[in-house]
């Protein structure tokens, strides 16, 4: 495998606060051909990662701007929504261990031609992985900048040969309720599994990520190992966590959030400063580590940030009606 960096065109890397671990960042590129092969599983001569990464930009033209500084490991990992584990931001960290992720299988079908299952040591040594700085904003309106580790879900995707009649792509999470004590609660309300889904020009589109690390270290299980997606431009709910099952529909597939509340969480979920969540406004934004007396608030950015890139997916849209 070759290991490959995508810097945001939006992302100025002088900006750039990394995590103490994140400080060194020639060292880090140097142990992660090792150091973070062997957390994904690997060794060094099985991955093929190199000491030096190559530079990877969708859009070379547009190399100015903004960036926001990395949000530190430690708050990366302690304060997530995966409501499996709990409601409380805390609840994935302290519960998230009993989840077992070894061994961890996928299975494709749908409207594929060749259905099929993969596991996941076969998509470690079968797909170059990359290493991407993306923003990552919740509707709740907090955020982060995340330094993720994976590789297009179009690779993926194109493996299995998706049928021209499919149009959307359906992803389920791992549902085990004696791993997953949120899934046990009296309280919730989500009809296991969670489930999500994408446009398939979305799936395909360059920038939607399939995931298995960040901070150049294997994914914790409270980020959603050992496997997620990450779709920058939409809402973090999206990005769905601990996937085990893709399939590709002629329909758009019914997501969890969208079931429980259709008026609030959209199936599109596209970050938009100017549709508010009925309940608060999504013009700002507080970006990680912040406190009451430092809330660190910031503009939101149409599509996240990520408009030149994405906008043309939705031309002609009323993006207040589809939301």
């Amino acid at each position: 495998m070759k290991r490959r960096t995508y810097i945001d065109p939006t992302i100025a890397s002088s900006d750039v606060t990394p995590e103490s671990v994140f400080l060194n960042r020639r060292d880090l590129i140097k142990a992660s051909s090792g150091g973070a092969a062997a957390a994904l599983g690997l060794s060094a001569a099985q991955s093929g990662l190199a000491a030096e990464p190559a530079e990877l930009s969708f859009k070379p033209d547009t190399q100015s701007a903004l960036l926001k500084e990395l949000t530190p490991y430690d708050d990366v990992t302690s304060y997530n929504n995966f409501y499996e584990f709990g409601t409380d931001k805390s609840d994935p960290v302290q519960h998230a261990h009993a989840m077992t992720t070894d061994p961890w299988a996928i299975k494709i079908g749908g409207l594929v031609n060749q259905p099929g299952e993969l596991h996941l040591e076969d998509i470690l040594r079968g797909f170059d992985l990359e290493e991407r700085i993306y923003r990552f904003r919740c509707v709740e309106a907090w955020s982060m900048v995340v330094p993720w580790v994976g590789f297009p879900l179009a690779e993926l995707l194109q493996r299995f040969d998706p049928k021209p009649e499919g149009r959307f792509v359906e992803f389920k999470t791992l549902y085990r309720r004696a791993e997953m004590r949120g899934t046990r609660s009296f309280t919730s309300i989500i009809d296991w599994p969670y489930r999500e889904g994408l446009r398939m020009d979305e799936a395909m589109h360059p920038l939607t990520l399939m995931t298995v690390g960040l901070y150049g270290k294997t994914l914790p299980n409270q980020n959603g190992a050992p496997l997620r997606l990450i779709v920058p431009w939409k809402y973090g709910f999206k990005s769905i966590k601990s996937i085990v099952e893709i399939n590709v529909t002629a329909k758009q597939p019914n997501t969890s959030w969208q079931e429980l509340q259709p008026s609030e969480y959209g199936f599109y979920a596209n970050v938009n400063p100017e549709v508010d969540h009925p309940r608060w406004s999504q013009r700002f934004e507080r970006r990680l580590p912040s406190s009451i007396f430092n809330p660190n608030r910031v503009p939101t950015l149409p599509f996240n940030g990520y408009e030149e890139q994405v906008a043309g997916l939705y031309a002609g849209m009323d993006l207040r009606k589809f939301y």
